[in-house]
């Protein structure tokens, strides 16, 4: 019995009420697709579990059939499917297994064997063929809309960049935020190369668990950047101006960008699969200092510390602190997790605190050790594990979301109606700085104060933070990614 398909056999499969489910093959049916469905967002749902060899699709009827490379795929497929309902365009499709065994299309359907072939040519590591290119670069833009769900860390231009630099040359990136969720537009020098990187990294995560990228074209076919920022880049013209208010690019990464698009990829640990905070957190500060860190320790070694004014409290989620007998400029902080003290790295590595230019690394110990009962230490360990101060310890809290590196501008929040820019701007100053603007908010919970120096602000930070402000209302201090 010939148990290939066609697409009139396929029709005719299509019009058959199933009464039993079909033994295991490598040919899939999918059924309830959305008018609007591409053949790409069909062969997505058979990348992560194997080599797409043949796609049917039946548009009039919103079905489609897909071919996997081995049963093994399909069976797995299938499985997961069952536990998880796959969704394209966020509708629920229903896949089950068909009962033709090979998938026999037309060998003229250039569109589809483009397709297969790129995506090949991806699962590979390899490039499409021109005529490939040609093929797909006719049905696709070169600018891909990216949303970030699930945004528990920063994602910022640069992340993005070094990302999808491994697809093709990214030549200008807009991010914005739009219904409260972080958004970008993204333009490579090449249709194929979009197609690649949303064929590649729709739905996966950046960091663990968070940060999940949702990928589709954008109707625009460029992009008009008119300042080279935080949030907007052209790469090609490196000249444009920061624009009014706006951070400007640090320049040595600036020059590493023009030199090589890629060049920053390689150094990065673990980029895509899936990317370290550490990394993302190294690019949102500016900086690519972290070749070579691949360390999973919760704990740090910060040294080169102002002995005379040595504090205890630092960024983050501190649960222990012990500042080393011997050396008392050092201490070793333990951090919640591993990625909050890669982080924490990335950020404060070479501030500049009380005076002196602070040395953060990643420590070989996994914890830090509290004193023997009965023993002594003169006070130079601490545990702050049940610490009222903790901003991290909700999952999926929006404090996630506000983690910027130190900057010359401090977010205040949970400020009382009847303090006053007066109040506050004496208060700062009596910090050890100058303040330089002032800024409430509308409801004037909330408020940006900046100061003169990042150093100022770092120590402001560290002495006002949970400030007792009268009636029990503690003030709440962090860096801002904004200016005055």
């Amino acid at each position: 019995m010939n148990r290939n398909i066609s697409r009139n056999s396929a029709e005719d499969d299509s019009k058959k009420l199933k009464v039993e489910e079909a033994p295991p093959s490598r040919v899939l049916h999918i059924r309830k697709l959305p008018n609007e469905a591409s053949e790409t967002e069909v062969i997505a749902l058979g990348l992560p579990f194997g080599k797409v060899t043949n796609i049917l699709t039946l548009k009039g009827k919103n079905q489609a059939f897909l071919e996997m490379g081995t049963e093994e795929a399909a069976i797995t497929m299938v499985n997961y499917y069952t536990t998880v309902t796959p969704h394209i365009r966020n509708v629920p499709v229903f896949i089950q297994y068909s009962n033709h065994k090979e998938l026999k299309t037309d060998a003229g359907n250039q569109r589809t064997q483009a397709v297969l072939q790129a995506v090949s040519a991806v699962q590979s590591g390899g490039s499409p063929s021109s005529d490939v290119q040609e093929a797909l670069a006719a049905t696709s833009s070169p600018v891909l809309r990216i949303i970030i769900d699930n945004m528990f860390y920063p994602v910022t231009l640069d992340v993005l960049q070094q990302i999808f630099s491994k697809f093709g040359t990214v030549m200008k990136i807009i991010t914005f935020t739009k219904n409260n969720q972080f958004q970008a537009l993204l333009q490579f020098s090449d249709p194929v190369n979009a197609q690649q990187a949303k064929l590649a990294l729709d739905g996966q995560n950046i960091y663990n668990s968070c940060c999940t990228l949702r990928i589709d074209f954008s109707k625009l076919v460029n992009l008009n950047v008119k300042y080279n920022n935080d949030k907007s880049r052209d790469y090609t013209r490196p000249e444009l101006p920061a624009g009014d208010g706006q951070p400007s690019i640090d320049p040595t990464v600036a020059a590493a960008f023009s030199k090589d698009s890629n060049s920053l990829l390689g150094k990065i640990p673990g980029a895509l699969n899936p990317l370290s905070a550490a990394a993302a957190a190294a690019a949102a500060a500016g900086r690519v200092a972290l070749a070579g860190q691949t360390g999973s320790s919760g704990v740090l070694l910060v040294s080169n510390l102002n002995e005379e004014v040595s504090n205890t409290r630092v960024y983050g989620d501190v649960q222990r602190v012990k500042i080393l007998y011997n050396k008392k400029d050092s201490a070793l902080i333990q951090m919640s997790d591993a990625n909050q003290a890669q982080l924490a790295m990335s950020h404060l590595n070479g501030q500049k605190m009380y005076g002196k230019i602070i040395r953060v690394t990643l420590s070989k110990h996994q914890t830090v050790a509290l004193p023997r009962d009965g023993l002594d230490d003169q006070g130079l360990t601490k545990d702050y594990a049940n610490s009222p101060l903790h901003r991290f310890k909700k999952p999926g809290s929006k404090n996630f979301q506000n983690i910027f590196p130190p900057s010359a501008t401090l977010h205040l929040s949970n400020i009382p109606q009847d303090v006053t820019e007066d109040d506050l701007r004496l208060l700062f100053s009596n910090a050890g700085g100058t303040v330089k603007a002032f800024k409430f908010f509308q409801d004037r919970k909330m408020a940006l104060i900046q100061m003169s120096t990042v150093e100022e602000a770092i120590q402001a930070l560290i002495d006002l933070h949970n400030y007792n402000m009268g009636g029990n209302q503690h003030l709440r201090v962090s860096f801002s990614k904004s200016t005055i």
